[in-house]
């Protein structure tokens, strides 16, 4: 059990750092830029999902492992986890009063992404823990990283 909680913390908080990157970026350039919460909340998400891919990707690619397979890995180890952050994230950042319509040099601002943040992170974790129980999720991806040899077999369907 101990071992499974900790791939699923490990799975989680690798996949909330590209997600991280990928939503901060976009909230700044968004709200840098003065566009609409829709227009900000859209380019959050796809950065988000991009960097959370590439996060993935990037020791995949580097096993030798051909760009299509990676691309393929990543899409089916993470579109789970990271969709549940960026409901998550994005639900807190609209509901807390003023949080979008703050800029840059916000406190409230930055509160606000850093909790939306570590509360998307909680809420992946299950999601994770519950897709690596069953031989899902980054559970495929851990048998390309020499953690579960003989793992990766699995059928992703």
């Amino acid at each position: 059990m101990n071992s499974l909680n900790r791939t699923a913390w490990s799975a989680t908080l690798h996949c909330l750092t590209g997600c991280a990157i990928g939503e901060v970026l976009g909230m700044v350039i968004g709200t840098w830029l003065g566009w609409a919460n829709a227009a900000t909340i859209v380019l959050s998400i796809v950065l988000a999902f991009f960097f959370g891919y590439l996060m993935t990707m990037q020791p995949l690619l580097g096993s030798g492992l051909p760009f299509r397979r990676a691309v393929g890995l990543a899409l089916v180890s993470d579109t789970a986890s990271i969709t549940t952050m960026e409901i998550v994230d994005n639900l807190i950042m609209l509901v807390v009063p003023g949080a979008m319509n703050a800029g840059l040099d916000s406190i409230i601002f930055w509160v606000s992404l850093l909790i939306s943040l570590v509360l998307a992170g909680l809420a992946a974790f299950p999601v994770n823990r519950w897709l690596i129980a069953r031989g899902r999720g980054h559970a495929v991806v851990h048998a390309y990283h020499g953690h579960g040899a003989g793992h990766g077999d699995h059928h992703t369907s």
